[in-house]
């Protein structure tokens, strides 16, 4: 789980072309439909905070948790500049301490798939759904197998841009569903020269099928799953490479006088 170290410098730099907008525009419609038009909502694997800042945009009472101290420091510069009030808290998705419940919670660009066995994710649901309201909504998206086997895994991608390069290289264990990155960085330093670091980044891929047991073994209800890439039919999850889905908190009662 210890990743983006220096990549937390260059991260927004060469992650311009994820649909982030896109894709809070669509968390933003789901929340209001169900009738979460504002309050309290927790992001697991916030970043450097773009989402968070979009969200807070729109009027939600943001917290943002990562367990990158350099990511978090990118996202408190983003805070200082836009004077969003965003809480930040270093902790780890398995194991996150909040002061109170949230009316949703989301974790987005395939945070999830860094928790690589179901009793990691199972753990992270179950504390989701401690933490939300009655009735409130978790809406996350993974990486499937699909693309790690099929799309990315044995590849190496490579990029250049004016200041920085990176070059992935990834290895793909069929029977783990484990994509293990080596991400090695090139990025030009105050001084104008270029210095080089590099990082290991292992995800998991998983399927529609499991992750839907995982959130029932947590507590949660399933409400939907759609496509993170384009349009495809949902009902054909297997040549996915995104997933996004949203479960709702069902287990807990509201007390009225002492009584259900």
């Amino acid at each position: 789980m210890d990743s983006y170290d220096e990549f937390a410098g260059v991260y927004d730099l060469l992650m311009d072309n994820v649909p982030y907008k896109e894709w809070t525009q669509r968390i933003i419609a789901e929340l209001r439909q169900e009738g979460i038009d504002d309050g309290l909502v927790l992001e697991l694997g916030c970043g450097t905070g773009t989402i968070c800042e979009l969200m807070a945009e729109a009027g939600y009472d943001m917290t943002g948790v990562d367990n990158s101290p350099q990511m978090l420091e990118a996202a408190n510069d983003k805070k200082l500049s836009s004077g969003h009030d965003i809480l930040y808290l270093l902790q780890d998705m398995r194991e996150f301490e909040l002061y109170g419940t949230m009316r949703a919670v989301i974790c987005i660009c395939d945070s999830l798939n860094y928790l690589l066995t179901k009793e990691d994710i199972l753990t992270c649901f179950k504390l989701v759904n401690n933490y939300l309201d009655p009735a409130g909504l978790f809406i996350f998206d993974f990486n499937t197998v699909h693309k790690y086997r099929d799309i990315i895994g044995d590849a190496v991608i490579a990029e250049n841009r004016d200041s920085c390069s990176f070059i992935w290289e990834n290895e793909y264990d069929e029977q783990e569903h484990i994509n293990d990155c080596l991400l090695t960085i090139y990025s030009q330093r105050e001084d104008g020269a270029y210095g080089r670091s590099d990082e290991e980044h292992v995800q998991r891929g998983y399927g529609l099928s499991e992750i839907k047991e995982l959130i029932s073994e947590a507590g949660l209800e399933f409400v939907k799953a759609w496509d993170g890439e384009g349009d495809g039919d949902i009902s054909d999850a297997d040549k996915l490479s995104r997933i996004f889905v949203m479960a709702r908190e069902c287990t807990k009662t509201t007390l009225i006088g002492g009584e259900q």
